[in-house]
């Protein structure tokens, strides 16, 4: 056993020999007649229960079985002192039978760990990942299947929980149309951090989605697995989609209207599109005027009416039935 591990020997009569330091520390007593002289009393003075709340038989204590002469390992009780309602702690245990010349049974050893801290811990990290409302799954390295999903990633997804847990990561591929894919699969398989990138994931309606997806690899339950998280871009290519729809309307009404349009900057006062109903009225080519200063091009009558326009435009002001004269291509001013 480890110096930090808990050691009770038992007799195969059924009473308690021995037990260290640490094994009295896990059930908080300072003597081994407060653990109990004999399996019945230690049974009477402890309750086990599973991690899912439930009591276990009395055949069932890790002490029942090591008597039995048993061999276990890994065996994961919660451990509350008579009479209490709430566990105090969380015991991994396993048995040793010591045998004589005769292969008959001599002394039979529970070795027990306190993992206490590590099933808070773990408690803890449900609850956030439950809670979280961020998109997220978790995969075992070794196999790839998922082992946990929060209801982000369904909400997200509209996959069923259940349909998600019986799955591995490319059976639902998270990893799907992703821009480095392959480095994606590298570190995967590797048990290393992938960075943030996009990938589309199908969807069971036969849709898609965008998102962006990244990997940390975490320890559960001394399994090796990746943690993915997700965030939703869905919401922002369908603004981006609108948004272009929107500019394709706006240019095919600027470049059909009748009536001459053009469209300038602010800053430098530069025109950046005229439509052809402007090139007809002015004669001037796009080439001759865009992207040039209209100081430069003398498009109105006199520098004197430019600068006053261009001291409103600056200025934030609307211009609205203004009145003003233009200078065409070929010398003719027009009202």
């Amino acid at each position: 056993a480890g110096l930090d591990e808990g050691v009770i020997l038992i007799d195969p009569d059924q009473s308690i020999l021995w037990a260290n330091v640490a094994a009295l520390g896990m059930h908080g007593v300072e003597s081994i007649e407060d653990l109990g002289a004999t399996v019945d009393e230690y049974r009477a003075r402890f309750q086990l229960r599973y991690r899912n709340n439930h009591r276990l038989d009395t055949a069932d204590y890790p002490i029942e079985r090591v008597v039995s002469g048993e061999a276990f390992s890994e065996v994961v009780v919660e451990v509350a002192v008579a009479g209490e309602a709430e566990p105090r702690w969380v015991h991994q245990v396993r048995s040793l039978v010591l045998t004589d010349d005769q292969d008959e049974p001599e002394c039979l050893v529970m070795i027990i760990q306190d993992v206490s801290a590590r099933f808070e811990a773990e408690d803890r990290f449900e609850q956030s990942f439950n809670a979280n409302p961020a998109p997220a799954v978790i995969c075992r390295l070794c196999d790839l299947r998922f082992v946990k999903v929060n209801q982000g990633f369904v909400d997200m997804t509209g996959h069923a929980k259940d349909l998600i847990l019986s799955r591995t990561v490319y059976d639902i591929d998270v990893l799907e149309r992703a821009d480095q894919r392959d480095l994606a699969k590298e570190r995967l398989a590797e048990g290393r951090t992938i960075p943030q990138m996009e990938a589309e994931l199908s969807l069971p309606d036969g849709g898609s989605k965008l998102v962006i997806v990244a990997g940390q690899p975490i320890d559960m339950g001394d399994q090796p697995c990746m943690l993915f998280t997700f965030a939703d871009l869905e919401p922002r290519r369908k603004a981006e989609t609108a948004l272009r729809h929107s500019e394709e309307r706006f240019m095919r009404t600027f470049s059909l209207a009748p009536v001459a349009l053009a469209i300038g900057t602010r800053d430098g006062h530069r025109l950046c599109d005229v439509n052809a109903a402007f090139t007809a009225l002015t004669g001037y080519d796009e080439a001759d005027i865009i992207n040039r200063p209209l100081g430069d091009v003398e498009l109105w009558e006199t520098a004197a009416i430019r600068r006053e326009l261009e001291a409103e435009i600056e200025a934030g002001h609307p211009l609205r039935d203004r009145e003003a004269r233009i200078r065409l291509k070929d010398g003719t001013v027009l009202d």
